[in-house]
């Protein structure tokens, strides 16, 4: 009786730490693009893809981190991955919209939005690359 609930905690633990929590998210785009800072709302609506254009009227190419959605929509949105993920899996199912594109991990957050004026994208900590711009802070 015993060992199934110790395995059970251990795997609660174990989902739990596979979950990455960022002390700060920022919202980064590319220099070239023409956006200077964006509104929290912009951002939800931006990536909850009720909005597919940029403020600048480019269509905006949506990038999201793999291992930080979690933490992201819900410092963002107050929601949990489970409510995006069904969320989506609606707009999919019904043909109106696709979600973002995923990536795995920061690194390669930044390198599209670099490559690409319409990205936008979500990451841990201020991009190095100069070719990307912070445009919105979303603190602990």
């Amino acid at each position: 009786m015993r060992i199934p609930a110790l395995a059970s905690l251990v795997f609660a633990l174990l989902l739990s730490a596979h979950e990455v929590v960022a002390e700060e998210f920022v919202l980064i785009v590319n220099r070239d693009s023409g956006i200077s800072n964006l509104s929290r709302e912009q951002a939800s609506h931006l990536f909850l893809g009720r909005v597919k254009m940029l403020p600048t009227g480019a269509r905006a190419n949506v990038v999201e981190v793999e291992p930080l959605r979690a933490g992201f929509y819900r410092r963002l949105l107050g929601r949990e991955i489970a409510e995006i993920n069904a969320y989506w899996a609606r707009l999919q199912f019904s043909g109106r919209t696709q979600p973002p594109l995923r990536v795995p991990d920061s690194a390669a957050a930044v390198a599209r939005v670099a490559e690409d004026p319409q990205a936008i994208a979500f990451v841990d900590a201020v991009p190095e690359d100069a070719r990307a711009r912070v445009v919105l802070r979303l603190g602990p």
